[in-house]
């Protein structure tokens, strides 16, 4: 009995001591020159806490985002969208720490989904901002006026990497890091997270992965090898051609919609990525003008003009295919996806250049005994017309 007595007093004591550490660690740290804030939260994602100070008088906020865990060469930034929710009109306070230890703060207004957090002047007063990096953490101190005095806005925060060269490389596209905004209330200090926008999205973006892997990184390949080595068995007919077609037609209708897909993410979310956006523009014009020209152009087999007809085929055949499994492993790597799924994305493509080496070895076998054998046949001809 007094084992048990003594282990429930045991579980409680821990129970106290543990729940107001998790549950309200941000009001345990301690700033340097003994500055005090009356409110604080710590943020859902990105190891972050938030603490301020409003005065209603005035309308102003002091307030300090304090970024835990920061490495070295790394940006970070906290931002209140007076306008709407989205990433554009966002005014953010930046602090850039590089890898020789200088860290500058600075303010910059994104007018432009492919901002780069130029330097600049934001919508609404700021009286002070300061930045400083110590014990692994990124704080950013400043005062500004409530735009509106609006006491309930709009905020975001973001962290990201700095190249050897200075520049702000892009935030990355992992769950975190698309869950980083919400809605703040300095007076009540209440914070929402953002739920149903990010399901929604993280719902899209997984479609326009799933879309665009299977039709541009799987099904085309498919319908390339398909038209290689098929057509020349005698056997098959022109069932090579249809079975070509059909693959073709089938992945384009695919690509369109992930393509759409990809478009809208980018038009209603905001998010960006040129490399992986100009080449999936450049494919789709490849894949338009290959359909267009297979479709409506193509010359009779015995046409002067079929030369040039199968030159551009190929050529922009391969071409396609080539910068789709580029696209679909760079888009694997912006959206964070699990090692696995990029591994078997490999394993698949690998083993279709295995089944394509392989098509390619018989088809060259078969050629050549196709030719002995007519070879052959008109020895035996000419030897029999022969007195």
């Amino acid at each position: 009995m007094a084992f048990s007595a003594n282990t429930i007093f045991l579980f409680t004591l821990l129970v106290l001591i543990v729940v107001p550490t998790t549950s309200q660690s941000c009001n345990l740290y301690r700033f340097s020159k003994n500055i005090n804030y009356a409110s604080c939260q710590d943020l859902p994602v990105l190891e972050s806490s938030l603490h301020w100070n409003y005065h209603p008088t005035s309308g102003v906020v002091d307030v300090a985002f304090n970024k835990a865990n920061a490495k070295d060469s790394t940006w970070v930034a906290w931002a209140i969208n007076p306008t709407s929710k989205g990433m554009l009109g966002s005014q953010s306070l930046v602090a850039v720490h590089k890898s020789n230890g200088i860290i500058k703060a600075y303010t910059s207004p994104i007018t432009s989904y492919a901002t780069m957090l130029q330097e600049g002047n934001l919508s609404f007063s700021v009286y002070s901002l300061s930045a400083s990096y110590t014990n692994g953490r990124i704080i950013i101190v400043a005062s500004f006026q409530l735009p509106s005095n609006k006491t309930v806005v709009n905020h975001a925060w973001q962290e990201g990497v700095v190249s050897d060269d200075g520049t702000l490389r892009p935030h990355s596209f992992s769950p975190s890091n698309l869950r980083s905004y919400g809605t703040i209330d300095f007076i009540s200090s209440k914070v929402s997270k953002a739920t149903k926008d990010v399901n929604s999205r993280n719902m899209l973006r997984n479609v326009h992965g799933i879309l665009n892997t299977v039709s541009w990184g799987i099904m085309m390949p498919i319908g390339v090898i398909l038209g290689r080595y098929l057509k020349v068995f005698d056997g098959l007919g022109g069932t090579w051609f249809h079975l070509h077609r059909a693959c073709q037609s089938l992945a384009f209708l695919i690509a369109i919609a992930g393509f759409g897909s990809g478009l809208y993410i980018g038009n209603h979310y905001g998010v960006h990525h040129a490399p992986h956006r100009c080449i999936g523009i450049t494919l789709m014009c490849l894949a338009s003008a290959q359909v267009c020209v297979a479709v409506f152009l193509r010359p009779k087999k015995n046409h002067k003009y079929r030369l040039f007809w199968n030159i551009f085929h190929y050529i922009v055949g391969y071409t396609t295919i080539a910068l789709a499994i580029w696209n679909v492993l760079k888009g694997f790597d912006i959206l964070d996806a699990h090692n696995r799924w990029k591994k078997k994305y490999l394993g698949i493509i690998i083993s279709l250049a295995v089944i394509a080496v392989i098509l390619e070895v018989i088809t060259w076998i078969w050629v050549c005994h196709k030719k002995r054998t007519k070879n052959s046949q008109i020895h035996a001809t000419i030897g029999q017309q022969q007195p």
